[in-house]
């Protein structure tokens, strides 16, 4: 369920999931900073698979990302490509839910097609079905890429930003193909032009509650 009107809540609340290391900066991290210079934000992030080298990278970013925002940070060391077939997984994520209660929720596509993402949605959306949830969005080589229908329009400024911030934080993941800057850079531009703006982050919001 989602409701677009936050105005009353002070700190917003939200909690941010992420199957790797840099799939909530790569998805989210533009909005994220700007929100932080536009209210009080709480960010609890939780992290799943962050092992050695990647667990280093995942706190150093989303304590650089969000600093006094981020309210709880949550590494975990789940198996990386093998999340449909980890029961404990579930158990931790119905964990969340019981024990949060966030006014927002990012999570996974539903439809992304590298099978840890789509199982995070999965689970997201069976631990907490009364939150308002978002889906973001990660470019890669599957061409999975949908059309969504939630739109933050970023500024130049606050675009450049992530774009240093990724490239800063995360070389274990430089060497990628489709990991650089122009990639991110013409993502943001066409969903820009969906919105009638400059650049702008995607969402996905599956439930629309109108007040």
């Amino acid at each position: 369920m989602l409701s677009l009107d936050f105005r009353a809540k002070s700190p917003l609340s939200v909690l941010c999931i992420g199957a790797h290391s840099d799939d909530i900066e790569i998805g989210l991290g533009g909005t994220l900073l700007k929100w932080r210079t536009e209210r009080d934000l709480s960010v609890h992030a939780v992290v799943l698979s962050a092992v050695g080298e990647r667990a280093t990278e995942a706190e150093a970013s989303l304590r650089a990302l969000l600093g006094d925002s981020l309210s709880t940070l949550d590494l975990q060391t789940f198996r990386e490509t093998y999340f449909p077939y980890l029961p404990e997984l579930k158990d931790y994520v119905q964990t969340l839910g019981k024990g949060l209660s966030p006014d927002l929720i990012f999570t996974h596509y539903r439809n992304d097609r590298h099978q840890d993402h789509r199982m995070v949605s999965d689970l997201t959306w069976n631990a907490f079905r009364n939150q308002s949830v978002l889906e973001y969005e990660i470019p890669k080589l599957d061409g999975d890429l949908g059309q969504p229908n939630v739109f933050v329009p970023l500024s130049e400024k606050v675009l450049t930003a992530k774009l240093e911030h990724l490239e800063t934080h995360f070389a274990s993941q430089q060497a990628k193909p489709w990991y650089d800057r122009e990639t991110f850079l013409g993502l943001a531009r066409l969903r820009g032009v969906e919105c009638a703006g400059q650049y702008a982050e995607a969402f996905y919001g599956r439930k629309l509650m109108l007040g």
